[in-house]
Formats: C-alpha cells, sequence, structure tokens
C-alpha cells in the first residue's frame, strides 16, 4: 500500500464536499480499516457498520467549526476515532451480554434419574436410621423436620421450654448422625 501525504488543500477539498476527494479518502481509509477491525470482530456486518461510523465521524469533525487543522496528522485522526468507535461497540456488546445474564433462567425441567435413585437410597437410609432412635429423638426430629411443625407447637407438645428444646434437639441429632454413620458404613460393608 502506498502512504498518501495529506495537505491543506485536500482537506479543504473533503470540507467543501468535492466528490472525486471524499472517493479518493473513502478508498485509502477503508483499506487500513478493514485491517483493523477484521483483527478485532468476528462479524463483517459489524465491520462494515464501525467503518462507515468511522467516515461518518471524521467527516463531520472535518466540517465542523475548528476541526481538523493538521492536516498531516489526517491518519492518526481517523486512528483514533476508529479506536473509539470501536471501544464504544465493546461496551454496548459487555451491556447487552450483562443485561441477557442477568435475566432468570428458565428452570431445568429435566429429570435426573441418578439423583432420583440417590436421594430415594438417601431416603431410605433416614428411615431406617430413625426407626433405630430411641422413640423421643425420633418423634422430636420427625415433628421438626418431616412434619415441620413450628417450634413452639413442638414445645408444648414436648413439655418443654425453647432452651431445653435447644438440647434435645442438639442430642438427637447427634444420635442421628451416629446411628446414619452406622448404617451406611454396615450398607458399604454388605
Amino acid at each position: 500500500m502506498e502512504f498518501f501525504s495529506f495537505d491543506a488543500t485536500y482537506l479543504q477539498r473533503l470540507r467543501d464536499g468535492d466528490s472525486p476527494t471524499e472517493e479518493h479518502f473513502v478508498a485509502y481509509f477503508s483499506k487500513l480499516l478493514l485491517i483493523k477491525l477484521r483483527s478485532r470482530l468476528r462479524s463483517s456486518p459489524a465491520v462494515d457498520d464501525l467503518r462507515q461510523e468511522t467516515f461518518v465521524r471524521v467527516l463531520k469533525a472535518l466540517r465542523a467549526e475548528g476541526g481538523i487543522r493538521n492536516p498531516e496528522r489526517l491518519g492518526s485522526f481517523v486512528n483514533s476515532v476508529c479506536n473509539n468507535v470501536l471501544q464504544e461497540f465493546y461496551r454496548s456488546s459487555t451491556q447487552v451480554i450483562s443485561s441477557e445474564e442477568s435475566q432468570t433462567e428458565p428452570p431445568d425441567t429435566t429429570i435426573d434419574l441418578d439423583g432420583m435413585l440417590d436421594s430415594k437410597q438417601v431416603r431410605q437410609q433416614v428411615r431406617q436410621t430413625l426407626d433405630r432412635l430411641p422413640n423421643k429423638d425420633r418423634q422430636l426430629l420427625r415433628a421438626l423436620f418431616l412434619e415441620e411443625k413450628d417450634k413452639d407447637e413442638v414445645c408444648r407438645d414436648f413439655g418443654v421450654d425453647r432452651d431445653y428444646l435447644r438440647v434435645l434437639l442438639h442430642r438427637a441429632k447427634q444420635n442421628f448422625r451416629v446411628f446414619y454413620q452406622k448404617e451406611g458404613a454396615e450398607g458399604r460393608l454388605q
């Protein structure tokens, strides 16, 4: 590619809308912008859009009062505008992805057969463990965890206050843990 040296008359012709000068400008910088944008973007339509946006902004800046004053810096100005357009594109793409991610995903409705089998085995093991516990521990754990009764109601049923219920629950959980681990170890040995 041959480099072109820009001068004040070239800039003036661009400002005035001279058609051959505009065609040269677009043809010259299209190649450079395509190389830059294709190396950073995957989508051809996005490359074309950003290239067009770069040209629009550069020509607008050229025609604005006090626009580009140094013709020898036109190439670096076009490159800077392209960088800004590219950064805006990245930011807007990130915001779209973030808003899509923040939307709630539909619940997974697939059936997990392995999980169901595991949970059936666990439920069976829990039932067996509960059956082996002392009656008071079994009733307490069933009331709170399986029947999900209110703690005040359980306190009335057992004739205890909330503080002592906490102690009873702690003991029942410890007993359950011991029996459950024994049950699991026996099951693995069989």
